[in-house]
């Protein structure tokens, strides 16, 4: 492959990078997985001020990453993303949730994505392919916890956090926020930013067990919306559900609540 980037009169710095980068993008016509191009590489990027060409290097990694999901995703069902805690155990009652949502979202004709791992990731894949349908994850890799789960039709390993919140988003027109921790809670707060913000169609994002949300919904009612920092309109990103019927009819937008 020729050159693919240069620059007029490159530092020492980026014309090593520029090599490496040429090298890799040359590789990608020869390889079938690029994950190990990226494996450690979001800590390094995030480790400090580094140099040009580090950096530039850093760039390339992310655009291989990205290509390497585009590659393994190509499917045309319409597609639910469902977030949830990695933590919850086989037969705990968001664990069986999350299994029945997969089920009944397979039944209505949706694939199901996930995070890819375990608790209510694994219980949505687990449903997804009881019912039939396509079952997909984006999984991360951690020092704990995320393993890919045994339900996964195709699932992408990445490195990067930001690459996998982008591909859990780019191919769904719904997402369901089942219990969770801080990760549901960045991923499902970015849905709803880039809604609010005009980054993402207005798509249905349902929030489920509205139990456990309680708190965090008298926060966002009673300290964001009464001191300004949100609108009304905004408590509209964010429909509550209990049953996975509901969630349903929400997300085939045959019903509206509030969160």
């Amino acid at each position: 492959m020729a050159c693919l980037i240069s620059f007029k009169q490159p530092d020492r710095n980026i014309k090593g990078a520029l090599m490496n980068i040429n090298k890799g993008l040359s590789d990608i016509m020869k390889s079938s997985s690029l994950l190990s191009q990226v494996v450690g590489a979001e800590k390094l990027f995030l480790s400090g001020r580094r140099n040009r060409g580090e950096d530039l290097e850093s760039a390339v990694r992310f655009f291989l990453e990205f290509l390497h999901g585009f590659e393994s995703f190509d499917f045309d069902t319409p597609c639910v993303t469902v977030f949830g805690s990695a933590r919850f155990p086989e037969r705990h009652r968001y664990y069986e949730l999350a299994r029945e949502l997969g089920y009944a979202l397979a039944n209505a004709g949706y694939a199901v994505m996930t995070g890819g791992g375990p608790g209510i990731m694994e219980a949505a894949n687990r449903g997804a392919k009881e019912g039939g349908g396509l079952s997909l994850g984006c999984n991360i890799t951690l020092p704990f916890e995320q393993e890919p789960n045994p339900y996964l039709d195709k699932f992408i390993e990445f490195e990067h956090f930001f690459v996998r919140k982008v591909m859990l988003v780019k191919y769904s027109t719904a997402f369901v926020v089942m219990p969770g921790g801080f990760g549901t809670l960045d991923e499902a707060f970015e849905v709803i930013t880039l809604a609010q913000t005009g980054k993402l169609e207005r798509f249905p994002v349902v929030g489920m067990a509205k139990d456990f949300w309680d708190h965090l919904r008298r926060f966002i009612h009673d300290t964001m919306l009464a001191e300004g920092t949100i609108s009304n309109e905004d408590m509209e990103f964010i429909q509550g559900a209990n049953t996975v019927e509901d969630a349903i009819k929400i997300i085939r937008g045959l019903s509206r609540t509030t969160f």
